[in-house]
């Protein structure tokens, strides 16, 4: 059997920056072991997979290590993925049934607008072991359902981070995400996402991770939209604008790849 597969790079203007991630439309998932082991040959932070459903689509995303409720940049792509290949309209939204709920996608000229729940992050009094896994001394530690998030005094401090990956691994659920004031006038705030505990030392671009840093940086800018700059080795941009509980996330994709998974789906 071959199936169709496309690599997107998400929140990426142009090929070879934001992040990639793969998509594939099945037509009923196979065990979790065959999509797992898809991500891993894949070798992205993020492997999508949809299928039809009478509302829309199923969405489940797979890092090379483990299934995520949550993933901005592989929804992203999924959107993408679905209207160039003709699945959807290009003025159809594209609707999503995942783990966190459902997801929603819209076409707004150059860009693909996403509406997702925010995750806001409650300070905590002390995090010792993060911070030194980082190497950093902190403006503010916070956390919400699965990550940290770590305000440093510069950017110039957040691009000079090199994590201890082992140690972080083993003091975060899953990720943590460092983030200032932007020195360049065309962004808000920067930001970097490392989740070594799933499988992902340094994150390009990540959509979730916004969904915190949104309300934080919505509150002490006080300004409902903003535009972030993820400051990773290939960068990528995601503007923010928050409504009630809810956050839109807006970036840009390329499509890098097409090609054929030659394999035989297993059923049931």
């Amino acid at each position: 059997m071959s199936l169709k597969i496309v690599q997107i790079d998400a929140f990426a203007s142009r090929p070879f920056s934001g992040n990639p991630a793969a998509v594939c439309l099945l037509s009923e998932y196979p065990g979790n072991e065959w999509l797992l082991s898809v991500a891993r040959e894949m070798n992205l932070s993020e492997t999508a997979f949809l299928k039809r459903r009478e509302e829309g689509f199923e969405l489940r995303w797979f890092t090379p290590e483990v299934e995520v409720e949550l993933c901005g940049h592989a929804t992203l792509a999924s959107a993408q993925f679905l209207w160039q290949e003709g699945v959807l309209e290009s003025d159809e939204p594209a609707r999503f049934h995942t783990l966190s709920g459902w997801l929603t996608a819209e076409q707004r000229q150059e860009w693909i607008e996403m509406d997702f729940p925010a995750a806001p992050a409650q300070a905590v009094a002390d995090a010792p072991d993060v911070l030194s896994a980082l190497g950093v001394e902190a403006n503010y530690v916070g956390k919400n359902r699965s990550d940290y998030i770590v305000e440093v005094e510069s950017e110039t401090v957040l691009r000079s981070v090199r994590p201890d990956f082992k140690l972080l691994a083993e003091v975060c659920e899953r990720g943590v995400m460092v983030t200032s004031v932007a020195d360049e006038a065309d962004f808000d705030f920067v930001s970097r996402f490392f989740a070594p505990a799933v499988g992902v030392d340094e994150d390009p671009v990540t959509g979730s991770a916004h969904c915190c840093l949104a309300p934080f940086w919505t509150e002490r800018l006080a300004r409902d939209e903003l535009v972030g700059f993820q400051a990773s080795r290939r960068g990528g941009v995601v503007r923010t604008r928050m409504h009630g509980d809810r956050v839109c996330l807006a970036g840009q994709a390329v499509t890098i790849l097409t090609g054929q998974l030659h394999l035989e789906v297993p059923t049931g």
